[in-house]
C-alpha cells in the first residue's frame, strides 16, 4: 500500500458526535440569545468535533506554503515571469513577505515548501525540500506531469505534515501556495470537475490584461482538450492539468485529516488542491475550513462543490497563505468563545 493509500485509510469518516453535541448544548446555554454569535458557534462546534473536547486549545498553529513552477507560463498567462517563484521562496524564509507579516500577528509559524520550482535551492535553506520536478510541463502540449509525479507531490505534502507532527503536534494547520502562473492549473482543475465554460470561470491571477486574459482562456481550453482529464479520476485531473505545488496542497489537507488536524484552506490555489483531496477521500472535508472568498472567480465554483462556505470576504487574491493566516485568528476566538463564555447558570443569570 501506498503513503497516499495508506494515509487515507485512516481518516474517520465521522467526527466526534458527542462532542460536538455537548458544544452545541454549551453554546445553547450560555449567557446570550442561542446562535446570536453566528458562524462563530458553528465554527466552535466543528473545532470540538474535530479535537473531541469542547475545551480546545490551537496553541500550534502552522502555515505550510507549498511552492511550484509552471510550464504553461510559455503561454504569456501571467504578469510576472517565473523567476518570481523562487525569490518570493527566499522571501518567506526571511520573514518578509504578506504572510509572514499575517501569520506572525495570528500566532502561526509560516514555512515555505519546494514541491516543484525551478531552481536548485541550497539544502540548508530552511524550508521543506520535496522538489519532484523543476516545475511542470506546458499542458497546452500534454500532461503537465505524469500520473506516478502527482502521486510523489501528494504524497509530499502527506510527508511534510507526518515530520511537522512528530516535531511538536500540530493543532491547526494553513494551507498557502507559491507558484507564477499558478491560477492557470487552478482554473484548470475546476473545469475539468465542474464542465462549466472556461471563460465563466477565468479570472486575471496577478493582474494580466485583456490580451493575457485571452491567452489564459485559450491556454487552458487547449490544455483540456488535448489532455482530456477524466472529472472520475482526481489523480489524472492533477497529472493533466495541475501543478506539483497544488498536489503538495492536497497532501496537506489529506495527511492533516489522518491526524485529525483541522486545516484552515487559503485561496484559488489552496482550494484548488483541497478539491483534489476531497475528491480522493471525501472524509478529508470534515476537517476543512475555508478562509475566504477571492475575487478570482473560480474560488465560488470550488467551494460550491466542496460544500464549504468561505468564512470572510476581503477582496484578496494574493494566495501565499494570507487568507487562512487572517481566518486562523478568528478559529482561535471560536474555540474561547465555546470555552470561556460562562451559560446562565454559571453566572445566575436569569434564562427567561
Amino acid at each position: 500500500m501506498s503513503l497516499l493509500e495508506q494515509t487515507i485509510s485512516i481518516i474517520k469518516p465521522e467526527l466526534n458526535q458527542e462532542a460536538f453535541a455537548k458544544a452545541k448544548q454549551r453554546l445553547q446555554d450560555q449567557a446570550k440569545p442561542p446562535g446570536s454569535l453566528g458562524i462563530m458557534e458553528d465554527i466552535g462546534a466543528r473545532l470540538a468535533a474535530i479535537k473531541g473536547t469542547i475545551d480546545v486549545h490551537l496553541t500550534n498553529k502552522q502555515i505550510i506554503t507549498c511552492a511550484g513552477d509552471h510550464g504553461v507560463v510559455e503561454e504569456g498567462v501571467s504578469a510576472f515571469p517565473a523567476e518570481v517563484t523562487p525569490q518570493m521562496v527566499f522571501n518567506f524564509v526571511g520573514g518578509g513577505a504578506s504572510v509572514n507579516i499575517i501569520g506572525r500577528h495570528a500566532g502561526a509559524r509560516v514555512k515555505a515548501a519546494d514541491i516543484g520550482v525551478n531552481y536548485d535551492f541550497d539544502p540548508v535553506l530552511p524550508i521543506f525540500h520535496k522538489k519532484v520536478k523543476h516545475g511542470t510541463d506546458n499542458f497546452t502540449k500534454g500532461p503537465a506531469m505524469t500520473r506516478e509525479e502527482a502521486i510523489k507531490s501528494i504524497e509530499a505534502g502527506i510527508e511534510i505534515v507526518n515530520e511537522l507532527h512528530a516535531q511538536t503536534p500540530v493543532d491547526l494547520l494553513g494551507t498557502g501556495d507559491m507558484g507564477i502562473g499558478n491560477t492557470t492549473p487552478s482554473t484548470a482543475i475546476i473545469a475539468a470537475f465542474s464542465g462549466l465554460p472556461v471563460e465563466s470561470l477565468t479570472g486575471r491571477g496577478t493582474g494580466v490584461d485583456d490580451k493575457g486574459l485571452a491567452k489564459k482562456i485559450a491556454a487552458i481550453q487547449k490544455g483540456l482538450e488535448i489532455n482530456r482529464p477524466d472529472p472520475k479520476d482526481p489523480l489524472d485531473v492533477l497529472a493533466k492539468v495541475g501543478g506539483l505545488e497544488i498536489g503538495g496542497l492536497a497532501g496537506l489537507v489529506i495527511g492533516a485529516a489522518a491526524k485529525g488536524i483541522p486545516v484552515v484552506c487559503d485561496g484559488l490555489i489552496s482550494t484548488a488542491g483541497a478539491l483534489i483531496a476531497c475528491e480522493l477521500a471525501p472524509a478529508a472535508k470534515n476537517y476543512l475550513f475555508a478562509s475566504h472568498k477571492s475575487v478570482e472567480i473560480g474560488h465560488k465554483y470550488m467551494h460550491d462543490r466542496l460544500g464549504l462556505e468561505p468564512l470572510i470576504d476581503l477582496k484578496f487574491r494574493l494566495g501565499e497563505g494570507t487568507g487562512a493566516a487572517v481566518c486562523m485568528a478568528l478559529l482561535d476566538l471560536a474555540t474561547r468563545i465555546l470555552a470561556d463564555i460562562k451559560t446562565f447558570e454559571e453566572v445566575g443569570v436569569s434564562n427567561k
